[in-house]
């Protein structure tokens, strides 16, 4: 890939628009760090891979037709974990919630989805989203990934690693 993709996401949306990179591609490039990285970092705790790989078709296919869906069209992305989204536990970090699996999309993860974004999985948070580090008895330590011996904070701490 000769795109950069860790270019603002604006900038990763008019190259897909442009196609300079396809999606597909963009979410593969993702999905190969996340492979190669997340093992050590626990940043994302969630995936929904088939529904991403869907999602990133539907918009290069969108593209070759010269439409756009939005802002975002294309971009692969995560949300935090406490964002409700279909197919993936929400648990907030919390044991008592573990199997719980919402029914429906939050406003949040609705806006990115109607603005483009390809959601393809969700990162760690302290529990209760209450803590300067980002440790729950559901998933785990979130690790800095510039030094595993630390984590990178909390509330977003998941976000900020991956």
């Amino acid at each position: 890939m000769t795109f950069n993709p860790f270019a603002p996401a604006h900038k990763l949306a008019a190259a897909i628009r442009l196609r300079k990179i396809s999606s597909q591609e963009l979410l593969d490039a993702y999905l190969e760090r996340v492979e190669r990285f997340n093992p050590a970092l626990n940043a994302i705790v969630a995936l929904d891979i088939g529904g991403a790989k869907k999602q990133a078709r539907a918009a290069d296919r969108m593209t070759k037709r010269g439409e756009s869906s939005g802002p975002l069209h294309g971009v692969p992305m995560t949300i935090k974990e406490s964002f409700d989204m279909v197919g993936l536990a929400s648990t907030w970090g919390r044991m008592d919630m573990k199997q719980h699996i919402p029914s429906a999309d939050a406003d949040a993860v609705k806006r990115y989805r109607a603005a483009g974004a390809v959601i393809f999985g969700k990162t760690n948070v302290p529990a209760m989203l209450a803590d300067w580090q980002t440790f729950n008895p559901v998933y785990g330590t979130t690790n800095n990934p510039w030094d595993v011996a630390l984590v990178p904070g909390g509330s977003s701490g998941g976000s900020a690693a991956a």
